[in-house]
């Protein structure tokens, strides 16, 4: 029996543990808490869960040393010293998480020792690459060319449950979520490099109409200027990638950034209310009427949506923090996630739309849209952990059966890695919609 070893066990884990035990695999678990391990093993005789943390690499070591494959699903700083070992014991490895410098440095020792490291195979990043590759692939066997590229992706919950101010709850690793409000954006569109930083990432927003969900807001999901390589389009006049949420989100996060509550910055908070909290923020010396402080601040009437979403988490009341040093960040996330984490008995949502524009020889031109919309269970796995475990599940079982036989270090652009991977996929029950011949007035506005 092949063995997996997975690092990790984190809100995206259990659908990999659970289809791969399924499939006949020994699977090990190793993560901080083992009793989150033992719940996603759920007493099946092939798996093993482990109480290890990042800082014991010899038994790292020797657990990698172990297994056929490891899947690090731990965070991305991890990832390299994961490797490492990998290629030291010539073990091929799996991740969800982005290629940084250090990974890609990795690729010759890698296939020197004859391993694949697969990155990138998860949603966003992985579906959307193999599906826009799959098309991509399409239009250039045709003789075609891609004229514009537009990639959209969000995790939301479905439109029937109950909204709060924000329009928003967290249905993954919800610090992730709002940290990513910290980013700065870069996109090519019809031929202009755009450059957003990071006070603007918010202000920067498109709308799309979603069918079955409706008008939904896109703002730059960091640099998307390395994807026209990595596609292979150098052709293209257009690479925007976005991060699609509802509305009031874009609004009231671009709010908190102008009232630095985004900032990583800490201060002492000894003695502070949240009243008091918000005043400093402000510059003010007092908390009487703070929330119209805060609505002057912004320039904005006291039932605007940030000024309602400030007083719905509490940040106006004369309630003591409890904190000593800290930064603004840390406050606003854990008030945030205090009230907006999805409920069990609530459906999660995965949206993604691919929008193309691509013209032929013959000077036909044609309009793609390749799109998934994809719900959860409630009480059962969410649609992100679903989206994102799976498609590493399939990779693991793909390189474990020689299907999948490429060395070095990758992300999924490959046919040789992205088509088996989305055919399965497809019988897993996630699957895009594929339009083609649509008028070019169905490009992206």
């Amino acid at each position: 029996m092949k063995k997996v070893l997975i690092l990790g066990a984190g809100m995206v884990v259990k659908p990999i543990v659970q289809y791969l035990l399924k499939a006949g695999y020994g699977v090990s678990v190793a993560t901080r808490t083992k009793s989150k391990a033992d719940a996603m093993i759920d007493g099946h005789p092939n798996g093993v869960s482990l109480a290890w943390t990042v800082e014991d690499e010899a038994t790292l070591d020797k657990l990698i040393r172990d297994h056929d494959l490891t899947v690090s699903l731990l965070p991305y700083a991890y990832h390299v010293m994961v490797a490492k070992k990998c290629i030291a014991h010539g073990k091929n490895m799996v991740t969800t998480s982005y290629v940084k410098p250090e990974m890609k440095a990795l690729d010759g020792e890698a296939r020197k020792a004859g391993i694949i490291i697969l990155n990138e195979l998860g949603l966003d990043p992985g579906i959307d690459h193999m599906s826009a590759m799959r098309i991509i692939d399409h239009v250039h066997d045709k003789g075609g060319k891609i004229e514009e590229f537009y990639s959209f992706c969000g995790a939301l919950v479905a439109p029937e449950v109950e909204k709060n101010p924000f329009n928003y709850k967290f249905t993954w690793a919800p610090k992730g979520v709002v940290m990513a409000g910290n980013n700065d954006g870069k996109y090519l569109r019809h031929g202009e490099v755009k450059y957003i930083p990071t006070e603007n990432l918010f202000k920067d927003v498109y709308k799309v109409d979603f069918p079955e969900v409706g008008m939904l807001e896109v703002y730059p999901n960091r640099d998307s200027l390395p994807y026209v390589e990595l596609y292979g389009i150098p052709e293209t006049r257009t690479m925007f990638r976005g991060t699609f949420r509802y509305s009031k989100w874009c609004e009231i996060i671009d709010a908190f950034k102008s009232l630095n509550l985004l900032s990583y910055d800490k201060f002492s908070m000894e003695g502070m209310t949240f009243a008091g909290f918000m005043a400093k923020m402000t510059g003010s010396d007092h908390t009487n009427d703070i929330k119209k402080q805060i609505a002057e601040k912004l320039g904005v009437d006291t039932n605007a949506n940030p000024v309602i979403a400030l007083e719905w988490l509490g940040m106006f009341d004369e309630k003591p923090m409890n904190r000593k040093e800290d930064s603004p960040f840390e406050v606003i996330s854990d008030q945030m996630i205090g009230k907006m984490m999805i409920e069990k008995s609530e459906r999660d949502m995965v949206v993604m739309q691919h929008t193309f524009v691509a013209k032929y020889p013959d000077g036909k031109a044609e309009v793609i849209k390749s799109r998934m919309l994809d719900f959860g269970t409630p009480g059962g796995d969410t649609s992100v952990a679903r989206t994102v475990a799976l498609p590493a599940a399939c990779g693991v079982e793909m390189i474990l059966e020689g299907q999948i036989t490429e060395k070095g270090v990758h992300i999924p652009v490959i046919p040789e890695i992205y088509n088996p991977i989305l055919d399965h996929l497809e019988k897993l029950g996630i699957a895009m919609a594929e339009e083609y011949g649509l008028p070019l007035s169905e490009t992206i506005k």
